[in-house]
């Protein structure tokens, strides 16, 4: 059974304070390159209308170069509290970025310091200014500068196993500025395997005096409340646990508010999720959201009787009209009876 202790409890009580901006909720929704686009938000903040949203990260350069805003930047203006991020590493490039993003309606500008994928790393921005720190703190000042709102920083504990240099990372982010970092408890070098180290949240939150998100292995709210209890962080972000399953950032916010663990969605539910997500992806971008959906609906399709042969299927629909038919007779199936089952899937992150 899934406890908060009196102390969380009570930590958990007030609104989660970024800088001047405050948030209801202590839990947030992680920017998901070619995940988290307006249509993947809206249908997390249904179950989780008081969390902090993230766009997708925006290359501050492509957007110096480029006079009409990439669509991965647009906000809907009723969609609060939402977050900008941005990567690059020029300061002056991400200050002007960070204006932009202000603009069109970014509450917080979030600096991406942890992408690990060698496409980002290899030009000087994501995870490898783990290495440049003094560029870090740099890019930092001059965003504050530019911004009236909040910047904050997401990143990971080191470069890897040798280069565990979060601690006075973090420091330095928030000496520059940073009115809040999110860590990622694995190294560079890890990529996503192994398991996250939260022992480095703890001990970052143990030095710093702003707010501190516990990010890696939140998988379901058993898993973010021992994040929170063993780290003491002030908040923890959800990443790869919501694809296909944008149902869980309010499972946690839900359970942190009240104690009640809230039934999980049966697989037909699930599966009328990812059709809402197929028609509004279809009707967002025409056929490259259809494209796009592919993905999504292939981490949807699990945990039932036909799950596996449906997955196939939805991974290469050309038309909205047949992935909507396929969720449409795979629905009907289970709705006359078809026993669930559990299935060992481990999807991850393009």
């Amino acid at each position: 059974m899934v406890t908060l202790s009196p102390s969380l409890k009570a930590r958990l009580a007030q609104p989660l304070k970024i800088g001047s901006f405050a948030v209801k909720s202590r839990v947030l929704q992680s920017p998901l390159s070619g995940v988290t686009d307006m249509v993947f938000r809206r249908l997390v903040r249904r179950y989780a209308p008081d969390s902090m949203m993230y766009t997708e990260m925006v290359n501050a350069t492509g957007l110096h170069y480029v006079k009409q805003l990439p669509k991965i930047m647009e906000v809907d203006p009723n969609e609060r509290p939402i977050s900008i991020q941005l990567f690059d590493c020029r300061p002056d490039f991400l200050a002007e970025a960070a204006v932009k993003a202000v603009a069109e309606g970014a509450d917080t500008v979030d600096i991406n310091m942890g992408c690990p994928v060698n496409k980002i790393t290899k030009n000087g921005g994501g995870s490898s200014l783990l290495r440049q720190p003094e560029v870090a703190e740099a890019i930092v000042r001059e965003v504050v500068k530019a911004v009236d709102v909040p910047v904050t920083v997401k990143t990971r504990i080191g470069w890897n196993d040798k280069e565990i240099t979060i601690l006075d990372f973090a420091k330095r982010m928030e000496d520059a500025g940073a009115q809040m970092i999110t860590v990622h408890g694995r190294t560079r070098a890890q990529g996503y395997n192994g398991n996250a180290r939260w022992e480095w949240i703890a001990r970052v939150k143990e030095i710093l005096s702003i707010p501190v998100i516990g990010n890696g292995d939140i998988f379901s709210v058993e898993a973010a409340v021992k994040c929170l209890e063993e780290t003491g962080a002030d908040g923890v972000m959800c990443s790869r646990g919501t694809l296909g399953y944008p149902f869980l950032v309010g499972e946690i916010d839900h359970f942190l508010k009240t104690g009640e663990i809230l039934p999980a969605p049966t697989p037909i539910q699930r599966l009328e999720c990812a059709r809402d997500h197929l028609q509004a992806l279809w009707e967002y971008k025409g056929d490259r959201g259809v494209r796009q959906a592919r993905k999504h609906m292939t981490w949807y399709a699990k945990g039932f009787v036909g799950a596996a042969e449906l997955r196939g299927q939805l991974s290469v629909i050309e038309t909205v009209q047949q992935g909507l038919d396929l969720i449409d007779r795979a629905t009907e199936q289970l709705a006359h009876g078809y026993e669930v089952v559990e299935e060992a899937d481990n999807f991850q992150v393009a």
